[in-house]
């Protein structure tokens, strides 16, 4: 615990139905995360294997007191309650939902099982583009770059904005 940082999380799902499992997680995050914002949604064309559905992606900003480990435990336990299973799943393949820490803070974090900001962030349109929905100039603490460099320097990926319209709610109201 300690003071509350600015957290991004990056949401996507491509297995059951994807709107509801998107307004799943963000109910979910917002026992964790205070003054909870969620972005646009888009749908995405599957990147490394593409013989899957599309995704539907979007990004949640909020406060959290939790540290970083903690903060993985936590969304691993919100996949694994909504049907995840890791250990049965096709690597980089149909999920019914995936939470990726995208950046905790200016924290940096390189471990074995959690590496902050994401590895593929900045080569993930899907993920890039909803974060910089939720906070147009946010840096990228390895490099200190505009993570919207990062963005324009990618190639089209199949990203189309399925709504425009994000919430937001304080901890506990959807």
């Amino acid at each position: 615990m300690g003071d509350a940082v600015q957290a991004y999380l990056g949401l996507g799902t491509n297995r059951g139905d994807r709107v509801d499992m998107l307004r799943y997680a963000s109910q979910e995050l917002g026992k964790i995360l205070s003054e909870i914002r969620l972005s646009p949604v888009y749908e995405t064309d599957p990147l490394h294997y593409e013989e899957q559905p599309r995704f539907l992606n979007a990004v949640v900003g909020g406060w959290c007191s939790l540290a970083p480990r903690e903060l993985l435990e936590a969304v691993q336990g919100i996949e694994a309650a909504a049907g995840r299973s890791r250990a049965r799943e096709i690597p980089k393949g149909p999920r019914t939902l995936d939470i990726d820490i995208l950046l905790y803070g200016t924290v940096t974090v390189d471990g074995r099982q959690l590496t902050i900001p994401h590895p593929e962030l900045t080569r993930r349109a899907f993920a890039l583009k909803p974060l910089l929905d939720l906070d147009p100039g946010c840096l990228d603490p390895r490099s200190g770059r505009p993570f919207s460099e990062f963005l324009n320097q990618l190639p089209d990926q199949g990203i189309y904005l399925v709504t425009d319209s994000p919430y937001t709610h304080r901890r506990g109201e959807i």
